[in-house]
């Protein structure tokens, strides 16, 4: 009798155990990719918005991201000031028409996608090594039509 259940252990218990166990274990690479790609997206979201504050208050787009900060403006959260949050880095750069921020991801990140947006507030997106143009896919925006996106 207990031969019989070191057996059905063997056969059932100890292949389950691994299954689940590693099943549970490791970590869902996808899930974690996507959050921080719509954590990017988010940020890119409160950049336009507050531009789009700040020239409706200074009669011109912002020239970077400390000038929509905390010291004198107050417009984004305090640790995008730096230009990086999470596992992107963003760059506002001004353009003779008004702005644009180019999101890349750091080295270490298990993104894949880098993402621009300018005074248009549309977000696009692109895939692998090349950051993002204002000619990359669409991503969002407020006035896309859903076939327009990605």
């Amino acid at each position: 009798m207990i031969l019989r259940r070191i057996a059905l252990f063997a056969v059932v218990g100890i292949p389950a155990i691994t299954f689940f166990g590693v099943t549970l274990t490791r970590p869902n690479w996808k899930s974690r990719m996507y959050a921080q790609e719509t954590a990017a997206l988010r940020n890119l979201q409160i950049i336009n918005a507050a531009q789009v504050r700040y020239c409706s208050q200074y009669g011109r787009y912002a020239r970077s991201l400390a000038e929509l900060g905390p010291p004198i403006s107050n417009l984004i959260p305090p640790d995008l000031l730096g230009g990086q949050r999470q596992v992107y880095k963003f760059a506002l750069t001004p353009t003779p028409q008004g702005y644009s921020v180019l999101a890349l991801p750091t080295p270490l990140a298990i993104v894949s996608r880098a993402f621009y947006t300018d005074q248009s507030l549309v977000i696009r997106g692109s895939f692998g090594p090349e950051p993002a143009t204002a000619n990359s896919k669409v991503v969002g925006s407020a006035a896309a039509k859903p076939r327009e996106t990605m």
